[in-house]
């Protein structure tokens, strides 16, 4: 007997796999609010989600993952907006960042608290595109200003993100940078 319309998913395979990241995402996000990513099982988020573990591990490999595919899509909103006009001056861009930030700092003050910022570093790296292959006088220029930010995202998460987004885009300036 083949299946019949009440038993076939109304939903595409990409429909289907966009609810189970958004519910997985959703539910480590409201876990991580009442306790440590190493305290939260792979079950327990599943349960919460109301998705299966096979659902989980189709599209992840851990829980870092899952934040990491999160900021991945947070930072391509900010990233559209700089390539948009590529001939700003890196301070613009700087203050972009630091808006985008501010826009979504529920989000990564949740990641501070969760000692999670480190997962930024690599999403800013590929934002920089470094790559072994490209010139040493362009891989270490952007490697300086890549690590730069990271550790100033980090410090101004650290303080609270006390300053502005625009003051620490001058403050950025102010470095010569």
């Amino acid at each position: 007997m083949g299946q019949g319309r009440e038993t076939v998913s109304p939903m595409s395979n990409e429909g289907r796999n966009m609810y189970v990241i958004e519910h997985i995402t959703k539910s480590l996000l409201a876990l991580l609010e009442e306790k440590a990513i190493e305290d939260i099982s792979v079950s327990e988020l599943c349960d919460n989600a109301g998705v299966g573990r096979a659902s989980f591990y189709r599209n992840f490999n851990s829980k870092e993952d899952i934040l990491r595919a999160h900021i991945n899509k947070l930072f391509h909103q900010w990233k559209s907006g700089w390539e948009k006009d590529n001939s700003l001056p890196l301070s613009s861009g700087i203050g972009m960042i630091f808006e985008h930030f501010e826009q979504h700092s529920a989000f990564y003050t949740l990641l501070n608290k969760r000692h999670l910022i480190y997962l930024l570093k690599d999403v800013i790296l590929d934002t920089f595109e470094l790559k072994p292959d490209l010139p040493k006088a362009e891989a270490y220029a952007k490697a300086f200003v890549a690590y730069s930010l990271y550790g100033w995202i980090e410090v101004w998460f650290q303080r609270g993100m006390q300053e502005s987004p625009e003051e620490m885009k001058l403050l950025f300036q102010n470095q010569g940078l």
